[in-house]
């Protein structure tokens, strides 16, 4: 059986599983109260690179574990950067299977009190909604796995094996990236049969209630470069024709019109003919000829053009992000540089992306580099047994809902874990509206009731892997 007809079959069985149980759908009030105990102390503390740090949350979370009876060995924080380290916690099973590693990054992007209607860095509930930074972008869905791993020890059930879960730093920045030092120097510490990170994913709301749950399977490659234009400069009062910035302008406006061919894959053939049932008219008609193998040319580009997200699934894209030019208002720029960000599709050959750069710019002298290497990220496979775990906790929680694996255009943690070759499942149980996503931005917010039903998913998930 073929994956797409596996992931159908799934969808049909989800479908047909009977409502009865719903009643219980959210978190009994305990787990509510902690789960928003542990949230508001994670969104108090400032984890952000530029001025906070991950140890002090790593170290009051382990305090919780210890406190909870968790024997100091299976609770460690560990790193090398003192204000960036790591929690690893392990919750025993019965060894009848491999460990699942559980992950979320404990850091935020930075947000400034001006710029927000509440206080970034103190949860704040209002009108349905949990404000603070980290909300969504991940202490939500992090704060959601410490709350469960808690209750299913409180309760003493002991898994068929271990979980366990690693809360790191430097996911946003990459600076002491938690998830890159584990596997560098203590591997033992997250060896596992795959992981779930619960950085992306999960129920997307679509007409006012979950239409689908989402599984990242696989995700765009980062790929940034430089462009870089040089010149001896001069006195301001006595301009030349070769200004490096109008040179580098000129470079980037024929940029701009570079299109990276239009192609499908796996996960996002197999999102899209999910996706289709939500949508009527000519959108689902070419949402189903783009999800076929292979995929119709004229659905390609039709979808693509539909919205900058469908554009972003369907093809490699290179944009503008920093610019940089001239040394004094009163003296012809010497140097202008941009840096270019791309979002490579998993297959794609970086050596034709660079080739694609050089002939766009088409100007020898504009220098063009890439500023690190590109992590290869390799797809992970459709888990059958996982997926149907998922659907059978979304039908209890939310009635019939389609599960289906997607393509990240962002980048997470998981790239690390595919490239050292273990499977990765992003997702969580938060709702979210497609429409309202506020993570790296102002007020970010998530559903106060999304977020305790969460709880309850990871609950019943984690009790059935």
């Amino acid at each position: 059986m073929n994956r797409n007809l596996v992931l159908s079959a799934l969808i049909a069985t989800a479908a047909l599983l009977p409502l009865a149980g719903r009643a219980a759908d959210t978190a009994p009030q305990a787990d509510r109260a902690l789960g928003r105990e542990l949230l508001a102390e994670l969104i108090a503390v400032d984890t952000t690179s530029e001025h906070g740090g991950t140890t002090l949350a790593a170290e009051k979370l382990a305090r919780r574990f210890l406190d909870a009876g968790f024997a100091p060995a299976d609770v460690q924080v560990v790193g090398d950067d003192p204000r960036r380290r790591n929690l690893v916690v392990r919750l025993r099973g019965r060894g009848e299977r491999e460990p699942i590693l559980l992950l979320a990054h404990l850091d935020v992007v930075e947000a400034r009190r001006a710029d927000w209607h509440v206080d970034p860095f103190a949860l704040t509930e209002r009108d349905g909604y949990f404000y603070g930074r980290g909300t969504m972008d991940i202490k939500g869905a992090g704060a959601g796995l410490v709350e469960t791993l808690l209750r299913l020890h409180r309760e003493g059930f002991v898994p068929r094996g271990d979980y366990l879960l690693a809360l790191t730093a430097g996911e946003e920045d990459g600076v002491a990236n938690g998830v890159q030092w584990l596997l560098a120097h203590r591997p033992e510490l997250i060896r596992s049969a795959y992981s779930i990170n619960v950085d992306g994913g999960g129920p997307e709301i679509r007409g006012g209630k979950p239409a689908v749950l989402s599984v990242e399977t696989a995700e765009k490659v980062f790929l940034s470069y430089t462009l870089t234009v040089r010149n001896p400069g001069g006195h301001s009062s006595l301009p030349t024709p070769d200004n490096a910035i109008y040179r580098l302008a000129q470079a980037l406006e024929r940029l701009a019109s570079l299109r990276f061919p239009l192609r499908s894959n796996a996960a996002t053939r197999g999102y899209y003919a999910t996706l289709a049932r939500d949508y009527s008219g000519a959108l689902a008609a070419d949402m189903r000829a783009v999800a076929r193998t292979p995929s119709d040319p004229a659905a390609l580009a039709r979808l693509a053009a539909s919205s900058v997200y469908n554009n972003a699934q369907l093809r490699t894209t290179c944009v503008p992000t920093l610019l940089q030019g001239g040394q004094a208002e009163n003296a012809l720029p010497q140097v202008a540089r941009a840096t270019i960000n791309c979002r490579l599709l998993p297959d794609e050959d970086p050596d034709r992306v660079d080739a694609a750069l050089r002939q766009a710019v088409a100007d020898p002298g504009v220098e063009i580099a890439r500023i690190a290497p590109p992590q290869p990220s390799p797809p992970s496979p459709v888990d059958e047994a996982l997926f149907a775990r998922i659907a059978k906790v979304a039908q209890e929680l939310w009635g019939p809902m389609p599960v289906t694996p997607y393509m990240s255009a962002g980048a997470s943690d998981s790239v690390f874990l595919r490239a050292a070759g273990m499977p990765s499942y992003v997702f969580n149980g938060i709702a979210y509206d497609v429409d309202d996503d506020r993570s790296h931005g102002q007020d970010e917010r998530i559903l106060v009731d999304a977020y305790y039903r969460s709880l309850e998913f990871d609950y019943r998930l984690l009790k059935k892997l």
